[in-house]
């Protein structure tokens, strides 16, 4: 399909095949780098995009070229290579002084000369720090390697969806009890109400009083038209 996106790009132009009245016709001086270059190449109509690196010719064969050296099928058909076992390899581990040092003391050793002895008769080495041994531990002749096999799948039981099942009898059971548990604390407890409330425990009554001036609290009167404070008090008796 001439407008089709997926469709492999072309080899690059040339000027032999611009023709007049085309979209990357070059007026003047005209060079081959110019229908190379994807920033001032336009695209044609109806064609897909042209690639505009250079390639080689038609005969050159892409990839790398191994020659055979093995021998090929006929090879490894015949012969069996079988590879060899290493030999072990052993770190040799530094001196570890501290240790000799303490066993030349609890032997008696108090010179130089008797420690370069005991060095020379008794060479303890240092312990490997690595978590794991260079060489792989020895296998039993017996010991079988993988992962052991799990059980077989309850097929029976899936074909039934007996599964399903099991967990809505579950799922029905435990919407039951809650039904029943709901209704125990409905039974044994009543919501109580605000009046309920006021009833148990009354409101304290608050007794009104005038709002008074702090500083004119504690003033006396300056006038008195009461001659004594008997009449004073009649006085305001007979009021109430």
């Amino acid at each position: 399909m001439a407008g089709d996106s997926t469709a492999p790009p072309r080899r690059p132009l040339c000027l032999a095949e611009v023709e007049p009245g085309t979209e990357n016709e070059r007026l003047g001086v005209a060079r081959d780098s110019m229908l190379r270059n994807p920033l001032i190449l336009k695209a044609e109509v109806g064609k897909p995009p042209r690639n505009c690196y250079t390639l080689p010719g038609l005969d050159f064969a892409y990839g790398l070229y191994i020659p055979r050296t093995d021998g090929g099928v006929p090879e490894a058909i015949g012969n069996w290579n079988s590879i060899k076992p290493g030999t072990r390899f052993v770190e040799k581990m530094p001196r570890d002084f501290i240790t000799m040092n303490r066993g030349a003391l609890r032997d008696g050793c108090l010179t130089a000369r008797d420690f370069q002895l005991y060095y020379k008769t008794k060479d303890i080495r240092r312990k490997s720090d690595k978590p794991f041994k260079t060489c792989p531990p020895k296998a039993l002749p017996d010991m079988t390697f993988g992962i052991p096999t799990r059980s077989s799948s309850p097929f029976y039981d899936l074909l039934h969806h007996k599964y399903r099942e099991q967990w809505l009898e579950e799922q029905r059971a435990l919407t039951v009890a809650e039904q029943m548990e709901k209704k125990k604390v409905k039974c044994s407890s009543m919501r109580e109400t605000r009046t309920t409330l006021l009833r148990k425990q009354p409101q304290p009554v608050v007794e009104e009083s005038f709002w008074h001036l702090p500083h004119l609290e504690k003033v006396g009167p300056h006038l008195s038209t009461f001659p004594n404070p008997e009449t004073r008090k009649k006085a305001f008796s007979a009021s109430r």
